[in-house]
């Protein structure tokens, strides 16, 4: 605006006071078609290539680090992550009730036990359970205290036969969806001659992967467990070692006597500390409680980065903008611009996480700038 009306301004006594602005104008204009123009030959070299057999895609080590992806913040802090995960016990164990336990505890936001959980909305496939048995089963659980939205079906349909596009409408219908149960993962199996080999199982757990990474959410599959033992109890898991090759993770639950309280839950997982878990189960509420862990979950030591960003953001009313030069003169932490950026594309997750603060890096026509912001209303 402000060089329009200076080409405007009947009295301009000097031509140069003009020229310049006009130049940079078009040099900025110049230099972003020829970005636009670059990264459209890019895109478009990218699908000719991907459209060759022989093509094999790959990233070097700078445009690793260079790029911000998307972090997958935990539903439960160090239990329970984005991803597809096998929940695995005898029958008749009480799996069940702790998937509701979980399920209610991710739709509400409340902490499980003594780990922060995220809220969001839940779909629990009961699909051994109608929904009466639900009905009085939550109602023991957790008494009138509901959640608009945690949803249950006792109906769906298999894998490859109507699952899939009934969980893509759901979750349309509910972009926050953050949480999956499908109990039992048997009731949703393809039926076929090979339905137990690696390859069957595999193809199952990645199918179910693929979805879970596609919307950020995790799926949670109750599956049984052999009764014989194994040096690896995990190894105990009903089916072919696809299935939990395929998945991100399991958790094995296991009485230490069939007719007592008290159980182990044992958790193992790509990105969550293996644990072993104390309960005991309430005999009037039938709730899982948490007695022990075995280990302390190990945290990660402070970043200072994230500590000045969070204070410069709340002081800039809850958002900031600038190049990396200028964030690195405004923070006490020692850092060249060119590290700052990467250092930030990968802490990305653990800054939202621990400071509820979003982060974006990305090209303008002034140049690569920074974005901080806490509101999740804004766009982007």
């Amino acid at each position: 605006m402000e060089n329009k009306k200076e080409k405007a301004t009947p009295n301009v006594s000097v031509g140069a006071d003009t020229e310049q602005p006009i130049q940079k104008i078009a040099e900025n204009s110049i230099s972003e078609y020829e970005e636009n123009i670059k990264s459209f030959e890019e895109i478009q070299r990218e699908m000719q290539l991907s459209l060759d057999p022989s093509y094999l895609k790959a990233v070097s080590m700078n445009e690793l680090f260079d790029t911000q992806y998307q972090s997958k913040p935990p539903l439960i802090d160090g239990l329970l992550y984005p991803g597809t995960y096998i929940f695995a016990g005898s029958p008749k164990l009480g799996k069940s009730f702790l998937m509701a336990q979980l399920a209610y505890h991710v739709s509400t936001g409340t902490p499980l036990w003594n780990y922060t959980t995220r809220k969001g909305t839940v779909l629990y496939l009961a699909l051994e359970d109608d929904y009466r048995r639900l009905q009085e089963r939550l109602y023991r659980m957790f008494g009138t205290e509901s959640a608009d939205n945690l949803f249950f079906s006792v109906s769906a349909s298999q894998l490859g036969k109507g699952l899939d596009e009934q969980l893509a409408r759901f979750v349309a219908e509910h972009t926050d969806t953050k949480l999956i149960i499908i109990d039992t993962l048997q009731k949703v199996r393809e039926v076929g001659g090979d339905n137990y080999s690696y390859a069957n199982d595999y193809q199952i757990m990645a199918r179910l992967k693929s979805f879970a990474d596609a919307h950020g959410l995790c799926i949670l599959l109750v599956h049984h467990t052999r009764k014989q033992t194994a040096d690896d109890k995990f190894d105990m898991i009903s089916g072919t070692s696809g299935l939990l090759g395929a998945a991100d993770g399991a958790f094995l639950l296991q009485k230490e006597k069939r007719t007592g309280n008290a159980a182990t839950l044992e958790v193992s997982g790509r990105d969550q500390q293996d644990q072993k878990l104390y309960l005991i189960r309430n005999t009037e509420t039938l709730l899982w409680e948490l007695q022990r862990a075995e280990t302390e979950l190990w945290r990660e030591p402070p970043e200072p980065l994230l500590d000045e960003i969070a204070e410069l953001v709340m002081k800039d009313i809850s958002s900031w903008e600038g190049s990396a030069t200028e964030l690195v003169s405004l923070i006490k932490v020692e850092i060249q611009p060119h590290v700052i950026t990467r250092k930030l594309n990968v802490l990305s997750g653990r800054l939202y996480a621990e400071h509820g603060i979003y982060y974006k890096n990305n090209r303008t026509h002034d140049g690569r700038k920074i974005r901080f912001w806490k509101d999740d209303t804004e766009t982007a």
